[in-house]
């Protein structure tokens, strides 16, 4: 019976051993056939550098050095076990935490089917299909690894010129705004890329506030009495009056970033938001927690936002764990309020609001929050879906203790973020958006008091 698999791929798992060969009684040569071609592991090196190169293209950062070191990590190990084979390429390969979805992904389509060139061809279905079709809770990074698998994909068949200069100009006119409002989740890894360069060259104004210093005004302000006397003594006793202002100093903000399982997808790119207030010379605070609260303050200054992030990584510990909310504004608050929160600071609060920490007060601690800083955003990527409603414990308990309650998925939630704080925050202002929300709350919870399901 032959052999139906691909010369491009070797069959791993699944394949059967060949039978050792008898050698003969005369120390001759070995009695039988010669083994046929395409037995487990002949080709491994190829398939490995196919695989690496798989990877790169879903945008982990991997060199020629990983190859080699996948091939002698192979030969340590049974390839003929999949959870060995998987462990040693994964200790080669997984550089950072957020690479391990992307890799298991690849790996168990890469490695699943061995015609690897049918299973490209399946993947290259109209994308409409796909997502119409498209499990809410499928990861968010299938297309990163279906556009580098389909990459190797046959040229499409082609058009007459006419036809394809109409259809180029349409997809460039729209490319950029599409981008915009397109979901992290949904971006390939050509998409990520640009998007973190338009967050790196946003204009990013920092909130402001008035200062205890004053400076000279040319024609309006208040009158500066020791300005005017110094001038008079100059000008021979002549009463010139001098007018000043008061100047404005940029508020504090801190960063208050979620990056539990439930969050990954969005924590990555608003790390490189704050990654670009601290870059601007302001100060800037960055906290992040999962299960525990982890203040990366020190990581975010390096001027290379790639480089703080790999950084930021490696230090913290609890990265896609659980989330315990109201343990992490306690350790907050007992420990940073005081030194962070003064001279009018500004919060942004990134989580989804799921909390599961049971032993917590959460009420208490957010309120405390709220109270300690000037004005308390809360940016949650829930607000994506249009059917959300304030229905979990988390979000009802934190929603009446907040000043903004914005999106946090897309390009457009960042920079509308940007404009946001980059207004004065007044006494008890409340935005627009928030009063609809905090309505529909009450409705909410008077529909479960009448109900009597426990809110």
């Amino acid at each position: 019976m032959t052999s139906s698999y691909p010369d491009n791929v070797t069959p791993l798992f699944g394949a059967p051993r060949q039978k050792p060969v008898k050698p003969t009684t005369d120390g001759g040569k070995p009695a039988g056939k010669r083994p046929p071609r395409g037995y487990r592991g002949e080709k491994l090196d190829q398939n490995i550098a196919h695989f690496v190169r798989v990877l790169r293209r879903t945008g982990l950062r991997l060199g020629p050095a990983a190859t080699l070191d996948c091939v002698e990590a192979c030969r340590t190990v049974d390839i003929g076990s999949r959870a060995e084979f998987y462990h040693a390429l994964s200790s080669c390969l997984v550089k950072q935490p957020e690479d391990r979805m992307v890799f298991d992904q690849t790996f168990h389509i890469f490695w699943r089917n061995p015609r690897l060139m049918e299973k490209m061809r399946d993947l290259l279905l109209p994308s409409l299909t796909r997502e119409s079709e498209r499990d809410a809770d499928e990861e968010p990074t299938s297309r990163r690894v279906d556009e580098a698998l389909g990459s190797d994909k046959a040229p499409e068949p082609e058009t007459a010129d006419d036809e394809s200069i109409e259809i180029d100009m349409s997809m460039t006119s729209s490319n950029t705004e599409l981008l915009q409002s397109t979901d992290f989740q949904m971006m390939s890894a050509a998409e990520i890329a640009e998007a973190e360069r338009a967050i790196d060259s946003m204009v990013l104004a920092l909130p402001m506030r008035p200062s205890r210093r004053f400076s000279a005004a040319p024609s309006h302000g208040r009158l500066s009495f020791k300005r005017t006397l110094r001038r008079m003594s100059r000008q021979a006793g002549m009463p010139l009056p001098v007018y000043e202002q008061r100047l404005q100093k940029p508020r504090p903000i801190v960063v208050i970033c979620d990056i539990s399982g439930s969050m990954e997808r969005y924590s990555r790119m608003f790390l490189r938001f704050a990654h670009a207030l601290t870059q601007r010379r302001g100060t800037v605070h960055s906290f992040l927690f999962g299960t525990r609260l982890t203040n990366v303050t020190r990581q975010m200054k390096d001027r290379d936002p790639d480089a703080a992030l790999r950084t930021v990584s490696r230090y913290v510990e609890d990265w896609s764990g659980g989330t315990r909310i109201s343990s992490a504004l306690q350790g907050f608050n007992r420990d940073w309020s005081r030194r962070v929160l003064g001279q009018g600071a500004v919060v942004l609060l990134i989580t989804d609001g799921l909390d599961r920490d049971e032993d917590g007060d959460l009420d208490f601690e957010i309120d405390r929050l709220h109270r300690s800083c000037s004005q308390l955003l809360w940016l949650n990527p829930l607000l994506r879906f249009d059917g959300f409603e304030p229905r979990s414990g988390g979000v009802q308990t934190m929603l009446p203790h907040v000043d903004g309650f914005l999106p946090a998925h897309s390009l457009d939630s960042i920079r509308q973020l940007s404009e946001v704080i980059d207004r004065a925050p007044a006494t008890g202002h409340h935005m627009e958006s928030l009063v609809s929300w905090q309505h529909r709350l009450h409705d909410i919870l008077e529909e479960q008091i009448a109900s009597g399901a426990p809110s």
